[in-house]
């Protein structure tokens, strides 16, 4: 159950809090003497460190054959954390859409349920290409918020529609697998 796959989805959850953190404490730069950017910077940098684990956890994994159930559990688990941090602090600042949030958030839930259940009947979970970018898709939306650059909002807005579709791939795809284990 520990290896280096599993070492770094958990990394995600000590990254996570500490990010949510400084985004909604930006004063912690600005107390400071530092220019505000500076709190921006540094959650970008935490989200993009975190996020660079998610893929080599998985590629490490697939590599040295160290897929476990509790990495199939895990992983999915620190990415939520990790983005829904990111989402829920970027919304709570002001810089993201409570709307796209909630959607955001209902379909990664449902989700990830939907996830846990079929690893414990055993249908195969793998994330399908839709998932994959959606997964893109929030993280560059997450960065262009975090930064503050233009057209992150609507950059948010391709991000759920890319998640409630891929939601529906899923959904579709366990309902499939599900018929033909019976």
């Amino acid at each position: 159950m520990i290896n280096i796959p599993n070492l770094l989805a958990f990394s995600r959850f000590l990254i996570a809090p500490i990010m949510f953190w400084i985004i909604l404490n930006p004063q912690l730069f600005t107390d400071h003497g530092y220019h505000i950017s500076w709190s921006y910077y540094t959650a970008a940098l935490l989200f993009v460190i975190a996020s660079v684990t998610d893929f080599f956890d998985g590629y490490i994994a697939r590599e040295l054959d160290q897929i476990t159930i509790v990495g199939q559990i895990l992983d999915p688990l620190a990415d939520k954390m990790l983005t829904l941090a990111a989402f829920l602090g970027l919304m709570m600042s002001g810089e993201a859409s409570a709307w796209a949030i909630y959607l955001i958030i209902v379909r990664e839930l449902f989700i990830t349920s939907l996830r846990t259940l079929s690893i414990s009947i055993g249908i195969d979970v793998s994330a399908s290409l839709m998932g994959k970018i959606k997964t893109v898709m929030q993280m560059i939306a997450i960065g262009f918020l975090l930064m503050h650059w233009q057209g992150g909002a609507y950059l948010l807005w391709v991000a759920v529609a890319i998640t409630l579709y891929s939601g529906g791939e899923y959904l579709v795809g366990f309902s499939k697998a599900y018929k033909e284990k019976k």
